[in-house]
């Protein structure tokens, strides 16, 4: 499955993570089998009403839930530490790519529930970071062998959301050169040799979204409802793809019409159609939403 940037189909495959999982920690059973399965993309959208109070206090316990629960849907083992190690291994060195953006970071709940995680794997604790700002600099990032990537869904000015693929845009010395055409070219990102094959987990975080801005850093708390939800997925543009349908939803229904984002989120088209980084169609899509339906918006 070559295109233009000489990606193979396995190199496809590890873009979406599960052939990752396998090759990069020693499992060529599991890189064998999902490589030749070829089947959709799995996207778990888990939704609780009690994981964000009234007054935006985010529920850690019920988040450690959502997360686990998440997981093994998508492994099928009956603890989520099994499904940790199918995936992490003890001897890893695993960074934590969150987003600080500081009207709307990826809660420290949220990212105590991955470490906790990836520690009951048994990997050291010296073996584990999070950032997001200074990734280039921190040593655990350096050398990492496994990444988790995690941030907020948000509306943006230059790439229409902040997403998925668009959070590894820290690890280029560089970022504003992703900025022309609203970032299109983000899925180069994961061609980087700090990056490439290393993904084993993305989480959306849809608690709080912001389906709507108005320039640059713009932040008003009327445009961030309380969603509740956490998309989880091997396949960062798929997980991109659902959430980029539940904003558009949400902006359809709050304004009353079809109100496009502007500029388009098409960065996480090309990422799938010329970086083969995922699935961007709902056909190749296999979403399992668990949870509250009420208001799920897809």
């Amino acid at each position: 499955m070559a295109g233009n940037s000489g990606i193979t189909r396995r190199d496809f495959l590890k873009g979406a993570g599960c052939v990752a999982a396998g090759v990069a920690i020693g499992l060529p059973a599991l890189a064998d089998e999902m490589a030749d399965t070829a089947v959709k993309s799995k996207v778990v959208l888990i939704r609780r009403a009690d994981a964000v109070a009234a007054d935006g206090t985010v529920n850690a316990t019920v988040v450690q839930e959502m997360l686990d629960t998440a997981v093994m849907q998508i492994w099928g083992e009956e603890t989520p530490v099994a499904c940790w190690r199918k995936f992490i291994r003890k001897d890893d060195v695993v960074g934590i790519k969150s987003n600080e953006w500081r009207r709307l970071p990826t809660p420290p709940e949220v990212e105590a529930a991955i470490k906790q995680r990836v520690l009951d794997v048994g990997v050291a604790p010296e073996n584990i970071d999070v950032d997001d700002q200074s990734v280039l600099d921190r040593p655990v990032f350096q050398r990492a062998t496994a990444l988790i990537n995690v941030r907020p869904m948000r509306s943006h000015a230059w790439a229409g959301v902040g997403s998925l693929v668009k959070n590894y845009i820290m690890f280029d010395p560089e970022p504003p050169k992703y900025h022309p055409d609203s970032c299109a070219d983000l899925g180069a990102l994961w061609e980087l040799p700090i990056v490439k094959g290393k993904t084993r987990l993305n989480i959306l975080v849809m608690l709080t979204p912001q389906f709507h801005c108005a320039g640059p850093h713009h932040f008003d708390p009327i445009y961030v409802w309380n969603y509740g939800g956490l998309i989880v997925s091997t396949d960062p543009v798929a997980a991109d793809s659902i959430g980029l349908q539940i904003i558009q939803a949400k902006r359809r229904a709050y304004f009353g019409e079809d109100r496009p984002l502007s500029p388009s989120a098409h960065h996480i088209m090309i990422a799938d159609k010329k970086f083969h980084l995922g699935a961007s169609e709902m056909e190749r899509i296999d979403l399992m939403k668990v949870g509250l339906q009420e208001g799920v918006l897809i």
